[in-house]
């Protein structure tokens, strides 16, 4: 019988765990199943240039996983019962429900609209191919002169209201922060930061936490700002399924893990990228992002495939190198950091930078969609019998 693994998710974790696992362990022995609810692979990172405009290369996960051995489920993950080892699903056929004997969640995380009155009527959420998809529709209808407001100071607001202001100078474009404007880089790259602004015409508005969100007004503690469309980037929640289960979670719903990225109540089950709350080697929690959600997954992998075949494993480090942002296609911003993600005095800036950022984003975007990554399948067989109890898969009425 085959000891059957379970991924949930295939982003940039999901995916790259499971074909990690899928170049080191047999297939004869261990069935890869893979539940996505979308058929195509997204580049999150990117969501950003979706919703200015831009077309990305498709990239269907059927193709980034033939000829790996992993199987690929297109479904809607619904529950997980971590007691009973079982994952509840929906797809075009019905309910059903699926039997691991070893669980990765990877489910992720989507917007966070803080509790602010009136965000998830009149915002728009870009933490996701959808929702990018539909701010770029209501973009595209704005007429010249209108304004657009980007709530949140941090990556992900710089990058869209940079690739905003780049691709329609027609309009009003501003960002509102919390505090001041990229203070958490060095006094030399912030600078730099508002220098590009002011060149692409953004107005910045600082110290101005947002009290609530209007069809044509964004609210703030220092006034309001007229917004055509308002878009919201202040954080992410993790998906809520995880937070339904008896895994030990965060208050904010992620599961709490082990330098294995184990889950510490149930050691069947290992989370990666933002559905999982880990610390860094300097002792510190893992922030939401690729930087972190890779080595999560690779880690997650190595771990369960030395449990299955008794092989040794590298130690994958978990610190940080760098902040990467684009500015617009033609701008960019590579903060060096400390291995607990604080500014370093270095960084990159202009065309290098941005050329520096596009080729960290096509690599990731490489490694997820060749999970073989170019290297030698070395696939061990299971040391031990595996424990599953024939198919993992049940109808449910």
């Amino acid at each position: 019988m085959q000891h059957r693994i379970i991924v949930l998710g295939a982003g940039y974790t999901g995916a790259s765990a499971a074909g990690r696992l899928a170049r080191k362990v047999s297939t004869e022995d261990v069935g890869i199943t893979l539940v996505n609810a979308e058929p195509d692979f997204v580049e999150r990172v990117r969501m950003h240039q979706v919703t200015a405009g831009q077309d990305l290369k498709p990239r269907p996960l059927a193709e980034m996983l033939e000829g790996t051995g992993v199987e690929l489920r297109l479904a809607k993950v619904t529950a997980v019962d971590a007691d009973r080892k079982t994952v509840a699903v929906a797809d075009a056929d019905g309910a059903a429900e699926l039997e691991y004997d070893t669980l990765v969640y990877a489910l992720g995380s989507g917007w966070n609209d803080m509790g602010v009155p009136g965000t998830a009527e009149h915002a728009y959420e870009i933490a996701s191919r959808p929702g990018a998809l539909k701010a770029r529709e209501r973009l595209a209808r704005l007429d010249a002169g209108q304004s657009v407001v980007v709530v949140g100071g941090g990556l992900t607001g710089v990058e869209a209201v940079t690739e905003i202001a780049e691709a329609r100078p027609d309009l009003d474009v501003s960002i509102a922060v919390r505090s001041g404007f990229g203070d958490w880089l060095t006094p030399k790259a912030a600078a730099h930061l508002r220098k590009v602004a002011e060149k692409l015409g953004i107005r910045v508005h600082e110290h101005a936490g947002v009290t609530g969100v209007r069809a044509d007004a964004v609210e703030t503690e220092a006034g309001e700002i007229p917004a055509a469309l308002t878009i919201w980037t202040t954080g992410f929640a993790v998906h809520p399924i995880a937070a339904a289960t008896t895994l030990e979670v965060t208050d904010r719903g992620q599961i709490v893990v082990d330098r294995d990225m184990r889950s510490v109540s149930h050691p069947d089950v290992y989370a990666v990228g933002d559905a999982g709350y880990g610390m860094s080697d300097v002792g510190k929690p893992l922030r939401m992002s690729c930087a972190s959600g890779i080595p999560m997954a690779w880690i997650a992998a190595d771990a369960i495939a030395a449990e299955l075949t008794g092989a040794k494993r590298g130690k994958v480090p978990l610190a940080y190198a760098q902040q990467c942002i684009s500015l617009g296609r033609k701008e960019g911003l590579i903060q060096f950091v400390t291995a607990d993600d604080r500014a370093k005095t270095g960084f990159l800036r202009g065309r290098t930078a941005a050329l520096y950022k596009e080729l960290i984003c096509k690599g990731a975007a490489w490694g997820t969609a060749n999970p073989t990554m170019g290297m030698p399948v070395r696939r061990k067989r299971v040391a031990r019998a595996a424990t599953a109890q024939g198919s993992n898969v049940k109808a449910l009425a």
